[in-house]
């Protein structure tokens, strides 16, 4: 009873509640794995913590729904080495898209309730990533990219270090992805996590304390706004008496007021991993040197909001699995020799679709992600080809990109909140598709209109 008063006062379902409560308590029960001794002993901690509170918010089944995929994937590593990180990757997004199918959690989602879909969607990138890195423990570092130097596994983890990796409770329920040789430095005390390395070992309380405040004034936002910018008004009689621009703002402040959740669930992570130490990612090389938390970094909130390209914002939202896409997925479809293209680019934002679930809304939004990208890469050419006396043309280029990118963004990410294809349909059309005209247009006219590359110049990170 008391639990359905304080999910009633919060304006959320008991389960939903529930799954709140246990979240929150990754923060303390991250902190209290420091002050567990021994190598065997912590991992443990990190499995048995992991599964004791996806049993507390979802019930014995979700534990077995994990135990499938960490099962295929360690046994794939175990006796098809050679073959490993396919198999998983096909195993593992198998299993998960069967559970997307029989749960449907994007409706549950949206009406209130909570499944274990969502921590299963983090675990399968974990299954891949370590089989992956194990396959590329077999091949010789020569012509290998930079994280695959980093991130191969020669030896074989064990069973515990395993189950520890994939169900670690700090970020077991909402990330951020890291990967399994991370994970072995931080519970062995190597590498930036050893007492002897430059510089030591970071407090972690000012960081994550920042991550909790971060946190509480992103969730008050989302509990202010949400009442006001429903998304059943997208098919509500009343929108449709509203003008373009009218029902153009609308989407912006509906895609906005959505993203201050992911924004809260995010700290919340953050927090987790940082007070763990696990977040930890080295030094800075200012005077004085001070803590970097990069590996627990899963938002730069200020980045979305003016982000100053579409080619940004992989960059600053859901950094950590943006981060799997491109090592994973987008960098292992370009061959030798060749530079990546607009099937790439799909191909990424294809499986991204088909990990969140297999909703119309979900795919449409991942190819009009791909499109949007496209198209602000054309912006970000032509501005690049103006020479520096021309600065004010380039500004107004570089302009003309923010706000492609803020309209584009926010129209496209209705159909990931609306999820059906009616509804995703009906909003793109009240605005008369603008969203994805103007991205094929681009595309078209980059074709056509190819600005030459300035003498000296060399090729951006954004290209």
């Amino acid at each position: 009873m008391e639990m359905e008063a304080m999910a009633s006062a919060l304006g959320v379902s008991v389960p939903v509640f529930r799954f709140l409560m246990c979240f929150l308590a990754t923060i303390p029960v991250s902190f209290l794995w420091n002050f567990v001794p021994g190598r065997f002993a912590k991992n443990a901690y990190a499995a048995a913590s992991g599964a004791i509170l996806s049993y507390l918010s979802f019930g014995a089944s979700s534990n077995v729904h994990f135990l499938i995929p960490m099962t295929l994937g360690y046994l794939s590593m175990v006796f098809w080495r050679k073959h490993c990180g396919i198999l998983a990757f096909f195993l593992g997004f198998g299993y998960l898209i069967g559970c997307h199918v029989y749960y449907m959690s994007g409706d549950a989602w949206k009406e209130g309730g909570i499944d274990a879909t969502g921590a299963l969607m983090v675990l399968t990138l974990k299954v891949i990533s370590c089989a992956i890195n194990y396959n590329d423990g077999l091949l010789k570092e020569e012509g290998l990219r930079d994280a695959q130097k980093k991130n191969r596994l020669v030896k074989l983890p064990s069973l515990l270090e395993y189950f520890g990796y994939c169900l670690c409770c700090g970020t077991h329920f909402a990330g951020p992805v890291y990967e399994m040789k991370d994970y072995l430095d931080w519970t062995e005390g190597k590498g930036i996590w050893s007492d002897s390395w430059k510089g030591g070992r970071p407090s972690p309380f000012g960081a994550a304390l920042r991550a909790i405040l971060q946190a509480a004034i992103c969730m008050g936002l989302y509990l202010y706004l949400v009442p006001h910018y429903p998304l059943t008004r997208f098919t509500d009689p009343v929108y449709k008496e509203w003008g373009f621009w009218m029902r153009l703002s609308y989407q912006y402040m509906s895609g906005f007021t959505a993203r201050w959740k992911y924004y809260f669930i995010w700290s919340i992570s953050e927090a987790s991993m940082i007070i763990s130490g696990l977040g930890f990612s080295g030094w800075t090389e200012s005077s004085p040197p001070k803590p970097r938390w990069d590996k627990a970094k899963n938002v730069d909130i200020l980045g979305v909001e003016f982000a100053k390209s579409s080619v940004e914002l992989p960059l600053v939202w859901n950094i950590q699995v943006s981060t799997w896409l491109r090592h994973y997925v987008y960098e292992r479809l370009v061959q030798r020799g060749k530079r990546p293209g607009f099937f790439q680019l799909l191909a990424t934002q294809t499986v991204s679709a088909v990990w969140h679930g297999l909703y119309p809304g979900y795919i449409i939004f991942f190819v009009q992600s791909a499109l949007m990208i496209a198209g602000s890469r054309v912006l970000y050419r032509w501005q690049q080809a103006f020479p520096p006396k021309m600065a004010l043309a380039k500004n107004i280029l570089i302009f003309v990109n923010f706000v492609y990118t803020l309209l584009v963004l926010n129209y496209s990410c209705v159909g990931f909140m609306v999820l059906s294809l009616h509804e995703t349909l009906v909003s793109y059309g009240s605005v008369y598709y603008i969203g994805t005209v103007l991205p094929v247009v681009l595309i078209l006219l980059g074709k056509v209109i190819k600005p030459p590359r300035l003498a000296g110049s060399k090729p951006r990170k954004e290209e």
